[in-house]
């Protein structure tokens, strides 16, 4: 062993040492974390506590520079100490430090010991704590690394009386009195070493002695503690008084205590509900109860505190085991666990018999009529626990495992979610302080989110937080959120998230983790099983049964029926192993996969739903997956809907990974969604990102295409200026490249953006162009485009006559296309235009027709359109408080697609309505909220609608305030040349 640390700290396999101070800190903290990178703020926590120098980390680089020098001089490696962006570790062999040889030999004594190898076991032990030289890194002085080797000491004491309680049972009483008595005077607190130094001396015959013992820790313990001693230490009493404790040679009845629960946590948090069912559960007769969940759930600090409530229940007996299902040990078998069980019964090694199914009748045998409650912690499977369950109904059975133990018969499950968020928040401020939390409650709910809810997690987190009371909750929040490799701020000592979900990970099958890793590429919060066959490379009942697998090992949450996600601190774990260099193929093999399968999918559905823009839609390469996007084209619009979130990080993920065509195509194909849906910021992020990468690729095609989608979104959110910039030079390329249909409908596209901003003639011209190309073409389709377009130009230009021409003929295209979309659109144009007519009856009719078509087909913009316009009507009518309704229904349609100016426009015409109703209040503070909307925006029209309407409010107390807003409403009107002015201009009049 060339590294020391059981004992002052040595350095080279000898005597030699370290000598600065700071130097064996540092080196201290490596060894105390081997294998493992130290954060440099811990180091520095360590170093100078409380007051660090503003050159901390220089002088830490110094510190480690030393080192390398003095590893060298010792003919070690100076790369021992290695060095990354997170921190420093040490790079040892696990025999080179004799803390790992003393924790790999205590393992092999305790297995030995649990099998019955007693002589074995003892040589382990003894072998293992003859490596201790005196306290742990005895003579550093710092408090965190005092802390580490306080643990050290405390397990070193666990090993002792693990070793005495192995050769009590050889026989070797007389040989361990001296040892337990000196051991019992440095540890006087400690009953376990108490109450075998009794044991030890009533198997020598020194009953007296044994009883001076315990009446000299009992005084101790009212001294010092205020407190009686422990149930077991005074039941050994109450023996050694009866004279029940003589032993003599090897025939050593030690009864061991049956109250083997661990300590229960004093901060469990929530988990009410599960637990009130639990309890109620098992009053009721319920005896096994299953409680599983992921890694870092809270499964057993859930079991331990339901054992802990209900011990008094069970007073025959109360058992604990570790069956180390997923941990870094072999899981145990149901020998090895049944005589663990029976041990803890008190049933020496020579009635355990050696035979399985003997050792197993015995356990039952001692079991059967008593009451006992028995915590199978950490199962691996059914088949593990179901020959540990008792017979009878007399006992309790609580199993906790990461796994779904459906083969154990009568077992009631209980999942457990992650914590919802005043849980999670109230589990941090139990580990950092409820003052703590309460002054910053915001940070606190960053925190607890960035943890995913898990409780592992919080606990990690919060524990770096308490021992660091500069750190504000903030800074931990902030931490969480930049630091890209986020798993590594939730460890602490030998606990991490990491480690967990790892243990996990192993315990499933090479195909699920292959599965599993690639799962990590998907950008989205919630997938289906095509999702896990197109990464995967399987077919669909393979993939599914994978996901069974993951599920089954709550590495994968079955959100909903087929529907299933990855906790978010699960995903990072995943994508960290797809990350690792070794696995570069197969990430990017698995990469483009998910491209090609989501971009062949939504272009599928967009074909459908857009009709006339087909040729924007040409995906030249095959499917990798056909038979998968055949099946999931059929979900149509719902499958848009649900992976709507996923389009921008797909986009964004094309960029980063290098597919630049995948990029533009998939930006363009998800247009549809993002448009109708009324996600125009996401819009305008992926049609600005699949413009650089045609830009890279130098496709003008695609640039102009995507121009000419982005232009759609500033039109939606109101800003046409921009709008028409885009356009135009969109526009421009679609000529160059002598391409007419992208021509044509480019010329349409400009048009709108040059009407919505009352530049009628600009429209005018455009769609003139626009219909003598599609004339030239033969498209009837987009004919009836242009005529849409002009029929709304002319509506809003006050040129009813021509509108209705247009209007007619546009219809009349329509129903020969045969498309209820066009129909539907071509029926609520014609109303629209009827009504302003003044054909109220006929408009009427057209309008409502028009919005059943909207409503079967989805078409959200369309129907809020035509409520309005039917609102209006009803007004005109006399009926406000209906048009109000009508109003308030379109204003919520609006705000669904995202478009602003017509969120404007619906609460210009609601004010109206509730104005009408007598409501001046409500109607005025309607009007001002559009007046400030519209100031970010650039529609003069809806701000001079809400100038007009807050001076019908005023007209009555407040004739000059009127006035004015009449005035600036006017000079806008004017400005657009809106027919609306002559409204504006009577209402002026009547003033004076």
């Amino acid at each position: 062993m060339r590294f020391g640390i059981l004992g002052p700290l040595r350095v080279g396999g000898g005597e030699s040492t370290v000598t600065a101070g700071r130097d064996r800190i540092v080196l201290a903290m490596l060894l105390l974390r081997a294998g493992r990178l130290v954060p440099v703020d811990e180091l520095v926590d360590a170093v100078w506590e409380e007051r660090p120098p503003v050159t901390a980390r220089a002088q830490l680089q110094t510190c480690v520079s030393r080192l390398r020098r003095r590893f060298a001089e010792l003919g070690l490696v100076p790369e021992t100490i290695v060095f990354d962006p997170a921190g420093y570790g040490v790079r040892i062999a696990p025999t080179d430090l004799d803390a790992e040889v003393f924790s790999r030999g205590v393992e092999a004594a305790r297995a030995a010991a649990a099998t019955g190898h007693l002589v074995e076991a003892r040589a382990g032990f003894r072998a293992a704590l003859a490596l201790w030289r005196g306290p742990a890194l005895g003579g550093i002085p710092s408090r965190n690394v005092r802390r580490r080797a306080q643990a050290l000491d405390e397990h070193r004491l666990t090993v002792l009386e693990e070793c005495v309680d192995v050769e009590l049972r050889l026989g070797r009483a007389a040989e361990l009195i001296d040892e337990l008595a000196e051991s019992v005077d440095h540890h006087p607190l400690r009953e376990r070493l108490r109450g075998q130094l009794m044991l030890a001396l009533s198997s020598v015959g020194r009953q007296a002695d044994a009883l001076e013992v315990y009446r000299e820790g009992r005084r101790l313990y009212a001294d010092e503690l205020g407190i009686e001693p422990g149930a077991e230490l005074q039941e050994l009493h109450q023996r050694v008084l009866a004279g029940d404790l003589a032993l003599t040679g090897r025939e050593t009845r030690v009864v061991v205590p049956v109250r083997a629960l661990p300590r229960a946590i004093g901060d469990f948090t929530g988990r009410q509900q599960t637990l009130a069912r639990l309890i109620k559960d098992a009053e009721a007769g319920s005896r096994i109860h299953l409680i599983d969940g992921m890694a870092g759930s809270g499964k057993t600090t859930l079991a331990v505190h339901v054992a802990t409530v209900l011990a008094d229940d069970y007073p025959d007996a109360q058992l604990y085991i570790d069956l180390h299902g997923h941990s870094e040990r072999t899981p145990l078998t149901p020998a090895a666990a049944v005589a663990m069980l029976l041990r803890q019964l008190g049933v020496v090694d020579e009635r355990v018999p050696a035979n399985q199914d003997d050792r197993l009748a015995l356990w039952r045998n001692e079991l059967a009529g008593r009451r006992a409650l028995l915590v199978l912690d950490n199962a691996a499977s059914a088949d593990q626990v179901t020959p540990l369950l008792p017979n009878g109904s007399h006992s309790l059975v609580l199993i906790t495992s990461r796994r779904r133990l459906v083969g154990v018969d009568e077992g009631r499950p209980s999942s457990l979610p992650v914590l919802d968020t005043d849980e999670a928040v109230e589990l941090l401020g139990r580990v950092v302080g409820a003052d703590r939390v309460a002054a910053e409650s915001e940070a606190a709910a960053e925190v607890v989110r960035r943890c995913g809810h898990l409780p592992l997690a919080i606990r990690l987190a919060g524990a770096r937080l308490a021992h660091r009371p500069r750190w504000r909750i903030a800074d931990l929040a902030e931490r969480l959120s930049t630091r890209p490799d986020r798993l590594a701020e939730f460890e602490a000592g030998e606990r991490s998230v990491a480690r967990a979900f790892a243990l996990s990970y192993a315990q499933v099958s090479p195909a699920a983790q292959r599965a599993f890793r690639l799962l990590g590429l998907h950008t989205g919060v919630r997938f289906d099983n095509s999702v896990a066959a197109v990464l995967a490379e399987l077919p669909l009942t393979d993939a599914q049964d994978l996901l069974d697998e993951l599920v089954d090992a709550h590495l994968v949450e079955e959100a909903d029926l087929g529907r299933y996600r990855l906790h978010d601190l699960v995903r990072e774990y995943a994508r960290t192993l797809v990350a690792e260099p070794e696995r570069a193929a197969e990430r990017r093999d698995g990469i483009e996969r998910l491209l090609d399968h989501h971009l062949h999918v939504a272009t599928a559905i967009a074909r459908e739903r857009e009709l006339a823009s087909l040729h924007t839609l040409i995906v030249e390469t095959e499917p990798l997956r056909p038979d998968l996007v055949t099946l999931v084209t059929g979900q149509g619009r719902a499958w848009l809907g649900e992976n709507l979130a996923v389009w921008t990080a797909l986009v964004r993920l094309a960029e980063s990974e290098g597919f630049p065509h995948y990029c533009w195509q998939l930006a363009r194909a998800c247009w549809y969604a993002q448009f109708e849906g009324g996600h125009l910021d996401e819009l305008i992020e992926t049609h600005t990102v699949g413009l650089r990468a045609a830009e890279e690729l130098g496709d003008d095609r695609a640039v102009a295409t995507l121009l000419n989608y982005l232009a759609s979104a500033h039109y939606r959110l109101g800003d046409f200026a921009m709008s028409i910039r885009v356009m135009e030079r969109s526009l421009d390329i679609f000529r160059q490249l002598g391409l007419r249909h992208e021509h044509r409908k480019a010329l349409g596209n400009l048009g709108i953006s040059y009407a919505a901003n009352f530049q009628f003639r600009q429209a005018r011209e455009c769609y003139d162009a626009a219909w003598a190309l599609a004339t030239r073409m033969r498209d009837k389709v987009a004919l009836a485009n242009e005529l849409n377009n002009l029929t709304m130009t002319l509506l809003l230009w006050g040129r009813h006559d021509e509108a209705l021409r247009a209007a007619r003929r546009h219809l009349g295209i329509a129903r020969e296309i045969g498309e209820p979309r066009r129909v539907g659109n071509a029926l609520g144009h014609l109303g629209m235009v009827r009504h302003r007519m003044g054909d109220v009856a006929p408009a009427g009719r057209l309008l409502r027709v028009a919005l059943r078509f909207k409503r079967e087909l989805g078409a959200r913009f369309g129907e809020g359109e035509v409520l309005n316009e039917i609102g209006m009507m009803e007004r005109e009518a006399g009926r406000p408080d209906r048009a109000a309704d009508l109003h308030r229904a379109a204003l919520v349609a609006m705000t669904e697609v995202g478009d602003r100016i017509a969120q404007c426009g619906s609460r210009n015409l609601l004010a109206r309505a509730i104005l009408e109703q007598g409501d001046v209040t409500s109607a005025l503070d309607l009007y001002r909220r559009v007046l400030a909307d519209t100031t970010r925006l650039s529609s003069h029209y809806e701000r001079a609608r809400a100038l007009e309407g807050i001076a019908r409010c005023l007209a009555p107390t407040d004739p000059a305030g009127a006035r004015e807003h009449l005035v600036r409403a006017l000079s806008l009107y004017r400005q657009i040349e809106s027919p609306d002015q002559h409204e504006a201009e009577r209402l002026l009049a009547e003033l004076g």
